[in-house]
């Protein structure tokens, strides 16, 4: 029942190059897992097979990268939701003032007011919600209202006049409100439209109070169809016009979302809106783009979505959202040309690894030409990292270089650069409000680029590098990994108990809706 009551890139030019030597080292993605990891990321994902499935489903050349699908249980929820917004915005429900004159034998003509009609309790105890061609269509049965309203009367003579006036309380039963909302996409932006609304009422029961009510209940009874007038077109109004508020405040949302003062998430609609009998579902573009309107993409063009269809087979779950791997290329495009993705190691808390007396038996020649000086590795990243989501989860290939330096007297010298193509496995999840995730190194190929310091030993160089990304640079992304960020809500609402499973080239998240904060009580709403 429904109630309403009243970080700069460094470039080094090769001096000597020298014949490229290439290692390739493969290492099992187990290997390099934490156990927090393996027990979060193999309990998060469950499947069932169920006859109702949320599909989100995308066909070659479209342009939305991340879809919607809003199950029957979702869209039960927006209705009850829906509902409830109406409620508040219409209790209390201030009708027109009613006034008729009335002929009574032996009396003669009688002036007749009702003023200050109120509607202060509305009761929907049944509603249903049915998507279609027209709309979403919304229909509220056997609701009750409760309204009252000041009652007045006056008649005169050439001899006297009579007044009296008191309050009165109607029971409204029977009533029944329906409304067809029309969604389209126009230049991007979500539309709703009031297609069709109307309000019926079968019965109401007035009850007069104060003054000589017994004496008046039956001309009362005269303003019976007024009264249902009034509450039907009332309604009907006000339902239209809070359909029409609602889409205001949607042209108000922005059509893109900033992350810092980097990149912003385009949220423009691309697909749908496009109903089932079952569901609704969306599509937007989804992709990352610079928020520095001087800055470029460079060359780098993102691949058709191809196709493939996604499916939440939990029918419990109200929302389904397939993000496409282009989604992650986008971000990891915009921050590579942004020229965020390099990194100085010049700290470790194996501080022996950046002394040149650690590597004397690996390279000889470092050590006998810079004895015991300090050492840094400058990390640098060229080109956008490569994201795939594959059937396993996530997996980024990332190509970089990176620079050995000497620190000669205050003065940082470049002795050997070594090219580096890394392939990590990354698992993601959603645990209460915050995404999280981890990594692991599954794949490491290394090649010298070039050297002042004579040939390397590519494999013992290697052996150091791995276990630095090993013990160090894996292990401080997963620790922020499992930290986690944020969820922000969506006006006060968020994804509740949401599940994380992989298809070739998207993401599927799987979710419920809940209020952000305070507890969500459905088909229940109270004004005070």
């Amino acid at each position: 029942m429904i109630t309403g009551i009243h970080e700069s890139p460094l470039s080094v030019g090769s001096e000597e190059e020298e014949e490229e030597e290439k290692i390739v080292l493969v290492m099992k993605p187990a290997d390099l897992l934490t156990d927090w990891a393996v027990v979060w990321c193999g309990g998060f994902i469950s499947r069932s097979t169920v006859s109702s499935r949320i599909y989100v489903q995308k066909s070659q050349g479209e342009d939305g990268y991340i879809s919607f699908g809003i199950s029957e249980k979702g869209l039960e929820f927006a209705k009850d939701l829906l509902i409830n917004t109406a409620i508040s915005s219409l209790i209390p429900l201030q009708l027109p003032k009613i006034e008729q004159n009335v002929q009574i034998p032996l009396v003669g003509k009688v002036r007749m007011v009702l003023s200050d009609i109120v509607i202060y309790q509305v009761n929907v105890p049944t509603s249903i919600v049915q998507p279609g061609e027209m709309g979403v269509t919304i229909v509220a049965s056997g609701a009750t209202a409760n309204l009252s309203f000041e009652w007045s009367y006056s008649y005169s003579t050439w001899l006297f006049e009579f007044s009296d006036s008191g309050v009165a309380y109607v029971q409204v039963e029977g009533m029944e409100i329906g409304m067809t909302l029309g969604l389209k996409n126009q230049q991007g932006s979500l539309r709703l439209s009031p297609e069709d609304c109307g309000c019926y009422v079968s019965y109401i029961s007035i009850k007069l109070d104060g003054g000589a009510s017994w004496l008046y209940q039956g001309i009362i009874d005269y303003f019976e169809d007024d009264i249902v007038s009034a509450v039907e077109d009332t309604i009907t109004n006000k339902v239209m016009d809070a359909v029409i508020k609602l889409d205001s405040v949607i042209q108000t949302f922005p059509k893109e979302i900033s992350f810092g003062n980097i990149t912003a998430l385009n949220v423009t609609i691309t697909e749908g809106p496009t109903m089932t009998t079952t569901s609704l579902l969306i599509g937007i573009n989804g992709l990352f783009t610079q928020i520095d309107p001087k800055a470029t993409l460079g060359g780098n063009n993102l691949p058709s979505t191809g196709t493939g269809t996604g499916s939440c087979s939990n029918s419990e779950k109200m929302v389904g959202i397939s993000v496409h791997e282009n989604v992650l290329n986008s971000a990891s495009m915009v921050y590579f040309n942004s020229k965020k993705m390099y990194w100085v190691v010049d700290d470790l808390p194996d501080q022996k690894i950046l002394n040149t007396a650690e590597w004397r038996f690996i390279i000889p020649k470092l050590y006998k030409e810079y004895p015991n000086d300090d050492m840094s590795f400058n990390f640098t990243v060229l080109s956008p990292p490569l994201i795939q989501i594959q059937n396993q989860g996530i997996v980024a290939t990332v190509n970089s270089d990176v620079f050995i330096n000497v620190v000669d007297a205050g003065e940082v010298i470049p002795v050997a650069c070594i090219s580096m193509e890394i392939e990590a496995s990354g698992f993601a999840g959603i645990i209460s409000t915050t995404l999280n995730g981890g990594i692991s190194l599954s794949k490491l190929t290394m090649s010298l680029k070039w050297s002042k310091i004579g040939t390397l030993h590519m494999l013992l160089v290697q052996s150091v590098m791995s276990r630095l990304l090993k013990s160090i640079i894996v292990p401080v992304v997963n620790l922020r990994l499992r930290v986690g960020y944020s969820l922000p809500d969506f006006h006060g609402y968020e994804l509740q108990n949401a599940s994380i499973s992989y298809h070739d080239s998207k993401i599927l998240v799987c979710s419920d809706i809940a209020r952000a904060y305070d507890e969500y009580i459905p088909h229940r709403f109270y004004y005070e």
